[in-house]
Protein backbone atom coordinates (compact mmCIF):
# COMPACT_ATOMS: atom_id res chain seq x y z
CA UNK A 1 0.00 0.00 0.00
CA UNK A 2 0.67 3.87 0.10
CA UNK A 3 2.68 4.73 2.83
CA UNK A 4 2.87 8.36 3.63
CA UNK A 5 5.70 10.79 3.37
CA UNK A 6 7.90 10.78 6.54
CA UNK A 7 7.75 14.02 8.06
CA UNK A 8 10.89 16.31 8.02
CA UNK A 9 12.85 16.59 10.71
CA UNK A 10 12.60 19.41 13.44
CA UNK A 11 15.42 19.21 15.11
CA UNK A 12 16.88 21.33 18.02
CA UNK A 13 15.63 24.77 16.95
CA UNK A 14 12.09 23.74 15.77
CA UNK A 15 11.61 22.17 19.44
CA UNK A 16 12.31 25.94 20.82
CA UNK A 17 10.07 27.08 18.12
CA UNK A 18 7.25 24.98 19.41
CA UNK A 19 7.86 25.38 22.90
CA UNK A 20 7.76 29.31 22.33
CA UNK A 21 4.54 29.07 20.34
CA UNK A 22 3.29 26.91 23.08
CA UNK A 23 3.67 28.90 26.05
CA UNK A 24 3.71 32.61 24.30
CA UNK A 25 1.76 32.38 20.70
CA UNK A 26 -0.76 29.67 21.86
CA UNK A 27 -3.62 31.17 19.01
CA UNK A 28 -0.51 30.70 16.15
CA UNK A 29 0.80 27.59 17.34
CA UNK A 30 -2.75 26.26 17.25
CA UNK A 31 -3.71 27.75 14.18
CA UNK A 32 -1.13 25.91 12.17
CA UNK A 33 -1.84 22.45 14.32
CA UNK A 34 -5.36 22.64 13.08
CA UNK A 35 -4.36 23.85 9.93
CA UNK A 36 -1.42 20.90 9.35
CA UNK A 37 1.15 23.05 9.06
CA UNK A 38 2.81 22.96 12.55
CA UNK A 39 5.17 20.59 11.37
CA UNK A 40 6.29 22.35 7.83
CA UNK A 41 6.76 25.78 9.97
CA UNK A 42 9.04 23.86 12.51
CA UNK A 43 11.32 21.98 9.88
CA UNK A 44 11.20 25.37 7.93
CA UNK A 45 12.41 26.97 11.15
CA UNK A 46 14.69 24.19 11.75
CA UNK A 47 16.59 24.68 7.77
CA UNK A 48 16.10 28.41 8.22
CA UNK A 49 18.41 28.13 12.05
CA UNK A 50 20.69 26.59 10.61
CA UNK A 51 21.51 28.13 7.47
CA UNK A 52 21.69 31.00 9.58
CA UNK A 53 24.02 29.36 11.67
CA UNK A 54 26.58 28.37 8.79
CA UNK A 55 26.32 32.36 7.48
CA UNK A 56 26.59 34.28 10.70
CA UNK A 57 29.46 32.49 11.40
CA UNK A 58 31.43 32.23 8.11
CA UNK A 59 30.62 36.14 7.99
CA UNK A 60 31.99 37.03 11.28
CA UNK A 61 34.42 34.91 11.56
CA UNK A 62 36.00 36.50 7.86
CA UNK A 63 35.09 39.59 9.10
CA UNK A 64 36.67 39.47 12.24
CA UNK A 65 40.30 37.55 10.83
CA UNK A 66 39.32 34.07 12.25
CA UNK A 67 41.38 31.66 9.81
CA UNK A 68 42.20 28.06 8.67
CA UNK A 69 45.84 30.12 8.91
CA UNK A 70 44.99 31.27 12.67
CA UNK A 71 43.77 28.01 13.75
CA UNK A 72 47.48 26.21 12.71
CA UNK A 73 49.09 28.92 14.27
CA UNK A 74 46.94 29.09 17.62
CA UNK A 75 44.86 26.69 17.89
CA UNK A 76 43.55 27.96 21.12
CA UNK A 77 42.87 31.32 20.55
CA UNK A 78 40.80 30.00 17.03
CA UNK A 79 38.96 28.00 19.38
CA UNK A 80 38.07 30.63 21.61
CA UNK A 81 36.99 32.97 18.88
CA UNK A 82 35.22 30.39 17.40
CA UNK A 83 32.89 30.03 20.60
CA UNK A 84 32.76 33.41 21.15
CA UNK A 85 31.22 33.59 17.29
CA UNK A 86 29.05 30.82 17.85
CA UNK A 87 27.76 32.24 21.07
CA UNK A 88 26.79 35.28 19.28
CA UNK A 89 25.10 33.69 16.56
CA UNK A 90 22.83 31.75 18.73
CA UNK A 91 21.76 34.79 20.35
CA UNK A 92 20.55 36.29 16.84
CA UNK A 93 19.06 32.93 15.66
CA UNK A 94 16.85 33.27 19.26
CA UNK A 95 15.86 36.64 18.81
CA UNK A 96 15.54 37.08 15.00
CA UNK A 97 13.60 33.19 14.47
CA UNK A 98 12.82 31.29 17.46
CA UNK A 99 11.48 34.08 19.86
CA UNK A 100 9.59 36.22 17.70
Amino acid sequence: GEEEPLARPIGVWGALRRDYLKQHRKNLYYELLFAGKLNDHLADIEEQAQDMMWTLSRQMAKAEGVTEEMKRRDQMAWVGAMNNIRSRALEIIRNDLIYT
